[in-house]
């Protein structure tokens, strides 16, 4: 063998072995390396609920889940109902603060669970009349929830008669609501329903806090 052959064989080889490194390490850019761009998908769950933006919720969820959204609307839907209520008809400002604050949690939190159940495929529930404490649907009472006639009373007061019912109901109501999240807690399997109920809890009984601490100076 020749030294021109031997020369051009170790020539050929070291073009051979810098193709494939290069293959190698393009390969490794593209698929191995992490997109730091991208938010990470607990984020992105995160930063939906926070927002109150509507998703479809992730693919593992089971009853429980399902249960703890058509039950959560209807009772974020009356609660959002008796804040309206406090912007004509309560006196004290602390009041009609607190009662926008509600409004502002949880009218986008209904939004949300409203777009989990379109994506698990299963119906938004709504009591029917004279059902104010359970829906027709299912065998399973919404604790805290108010009856037509304590939403009718509710209505028709004001001033510091309807700041002291408000405050009373609500109080009702926001436990009944920790205690559904309290259950989604124990029993749920969607992340994001875990996270939305654990957010529920405590910021509910932050307010049940302070509803307490003006009932108590009314």
């Amino acid at each position: 063998m020749t030294t021109r052959t031997v020369a051009r064989r170790a020539a050929l080889a070291g073009a051979a072995l810098t193709a494939v490194l290069t293959l190698a390490a393009c390969g490794s850019a593209g698929h191995g390396s992490p997109n730091h761009d991208e938010p990470a998908a607990g984020a992105a769950t995160a930063s939906s609920i926070a927002s109150g933006a509507p998703t479809r919720g992730s693919a593992a969820f089971g009853d429980a889940d399902v249960m703890f959204a058509q039950m959560m609307i209807p009772h974020h839907r009356q609660a959002v109902e008796m804040a309206e209520l406090a912007e004509t008809r309560a006196a004290d400002a602390e009041v009609k603060r607190l009662a926008a604050a509600i409004k502002a949690a949880q009218a986008p939190e209904v939004a949300t669970m409203t777009g989990w159940l379109a994506g698990w495929g299963r119906p938004v529930l709504s009591p029917a009349p004279g059902h104010g404490h359970g829906m027709p649907e299912m065998d399973h009472a919404m604790p805290g929830m108010m009856s037509e006639a304590d939403m009718t009373k509710l209505a028709g007061a004001s001033g510091v008669d309807f700041d002291r019912k408000f405050l009373r109901t609500m109080i009702a109501h926001h436990e009944g609501a920790i205690t559904m999240a309290r259950e989604e807690l124990a029993e749920g399997a969607n992340p994001e329903a875990k996270a939305l109920a654990q957010q529920i809890a405590i910021s509910q009984q932050g307010e049940i806090d302070q509803m307490r601490k003006i009932l108590a100076r009314l």
